[in-house]
């Protein structure tokens, strides 16, 4: 798009797709093939060292992907994208691109499950030193930062706590030890939040979620400079974790009501943790946008909304829990998040089912912490739906 100041909303559904669609066709198509016919030798070769741009083959280059990734890209202030079969592959590819045995890395205690499993168990058997801080204790992460390390990897908001990391400060202590910053920017999206604007090197997103938003399709990317970006793509190019071109037109579809879905889901989540903060039965509420949240002044300041992911510990833990979920009428108990369906479970079968309880408490995760992904419903009528499930006298 050559406005710069075109807005999000039009982003979302405009970007990315106009050199794409053939035959005067308003919608970009699925192009399914595998390979890609050239009668011109010599032309055939020029696109396939990259001197000429095309398509040789589907793991490594799509038409229908290309115009996801270019949408992403418009989206998040971007260079460049590439994208993956699923969000782990991205943040997996990521990191194998550019950590090799005998580095550091330094994160967050509060990352998603999987990434945790990456740095707690996989990472290490690399001979890669892996240092996990507190989540919100910036000096902690600055005094490891600046021990060395190849690269700082952030979360934020993170899953499922919605925890908040001050981003420009945490990129200005990446850099200073020559570091690299990546920030998974999957609960926030690209509607609120850019973290490549606070300074980021890479934003990552798991593409399934907020991206996708109806819960029919897998995908990741990975966005930045162009010359981060490269490495990365050619890791993956190699590698094979492929976005499919079927799931790259439900992504393309789907984004094109993200600006909407994310507004109304902001608005239903901040009410909805404003009902829950009051009902006895709720422990404790996890919402950036809460003037009670310990880091909601960084949120207000980096973010433009606050997301529509909160999550709650109920009183009685998981007994709680199974009494009150299977009375929820309008969320289905999945692990998923981001579509146009409110979600809802327990960490220990979404976000972090991977880990032990033992882990998930030394991770500061209750087991009684239910995530609550806010659908496009009206608002009213999931507070009535809460409000029936915690009734539980």
């Amino acid at each position: 798009m050559t406005n710069k100041d075109v807005k999000k909303a039009t982003k979302s559904v405009w970007a990315g797709e106009k050199k794409y669609r053939v035959h005067g066709a308003t919608q970009v198509p699925t192009v399914f093939s595998v390979a890609y016919n050239y009668d011109d030798i010599d032309e055939w070769y020029d696109v396939a060292i990259g001197n000429k741009e095309g398509h040789i083959y589907g793991r490594n280059t799509n038409p229908t992907v290309q115009s996801f990734e270019d949408k992403v890209k418009i989206l998040e202030g971007a260079e460049d994208s590439t994208s993956f079969s699923t969000g782990m592959a991205a943040i997996s590819n990521s990191l194998a691109t550019y950590l090799r045995p005998g580095d550091r890395i330094v994160s967050i205690k509060d990352t998603y499950g999987g990434t945790n499993k990456i740095f707690s168990e996989f990472l290490p058997q690399l001979n890669i030193e892996v240092e996990l801080c507190d989540t919100g204790d910036h000096e902690q992460i600055e005094r490891e930062v600046a021990k060395g390390c190849k690269i700082l990897y952030l979360e934020s908001p993170t899953n499922p706590t919605v925890k908040i990391t001050d981003i420009k400060r945490m990129v200005k202590a990446g850099h200073e030890a020559g570091a690299l910053v990546f920030v998974d920017n999957t609960f926030a999206t690209p509607i609120n939040q850019n973290p490549l604007e606070l300074g980021a090197d890479l934003v990552i997103h798991s593409a399934t979620k907020f991206l996708g938003g109806h819960a029919d399709a897998l995908g990741g990317v990975v966005c930045g400079k162009a010359e981060l970006v490269e490495p990365i793509y050619h890791y993956r190019e190699i590698n094979g974790a492929t976005m499919d071109p079927m799931a790259a037109y439900l992504m393309i579809r789907g984004m094109k009501t993200l600006d909407l879905r994310v507004k109304r889901q902001c608005e239903s989540a901040m009410k909805i943790a404003t009902y829950l903060q009051s009902h006895d039965l709720v422990e404790e509420i996890y919402y950036p946008g809460l003037k009670t949240h310990p880091n909601h002044d960084i949120a207000k300041e980096q973010m433009s909304n606050f997301g529509g992911m909160l999550s709650f510990a109920l009183k009685g833990g998981m007994d709680t829990v199974r009494k009150v979920l299977p009375k929820l009428e309008y969320a289905n108990r999945a692990a998923n998040l981001g579509s146009v369906e409110t979600t809802v479970g327990p960490a220990r079968t979404t976000s972090h089912v991977e880990c032990t309880p033992e882990e998930r408490k030394a991770l500061g995760i209750p087991e009684g912490l239910v995530r609550y992904a806010v659908g496009i419903e009206d608002v009213e009528d999931l507070i009535q739906d809460l409000k029936r499930a915690l009734d539980i006298k």
